[in-house]
Formats: structure tokens, sequence, C-alpha cells
């Protein structure tokens, strides 16, 4: 039994194939404007998830006394 051939090149990701399908339909600003639109949702989702924990937090501290 011999074992399957290696291949010499990686499959391309999921991530990696939408981005080559972005820069054909998109110009270079309209990609930088989508990543930072991107990285802006991210970052609001974060610091919502860290107001929510920061509530909790002082709703137990409140609780406690």
């Amino acid at each position: 039994m011999q074992a399957a051939p290696v291949r010499a090149t990686a499959i391309p990701s999921f991530t990696g194939a939408l981005r080559a399908v972005e820069s054909l339909l998109m110009s270079g600003g309209q990609r930088t404007a989508r990543r930072n639109a991107w990285a802006s949702v991210l970052e609001d989702r974060r610091r919502a998830e860290d107001r929510v924990e920061a509530q909790r937090f002082l709703e137990r501290a409140a609780a406690r006394s």
C-alpha cells in the first residue's frame, strides 16, 4: 500500500480565495476602506463585550455590599 502523494502547492483557504476575488473586483482604495470598516466593526464588538463584562462586575459588586 502506497501513501498518498504530497501536494507541492497549498490549497488556498476560503479567506485567501475571497481576497483574490476581492482584488479582481475592487480598486485598492475600496479594499482598504472595506477592511478599515470591518476592523471598526470588530473593535466596536470588543468594546461592547467589555461594557457588558464591566456592567456584570459592577452589579455583582453592588449585590455583595
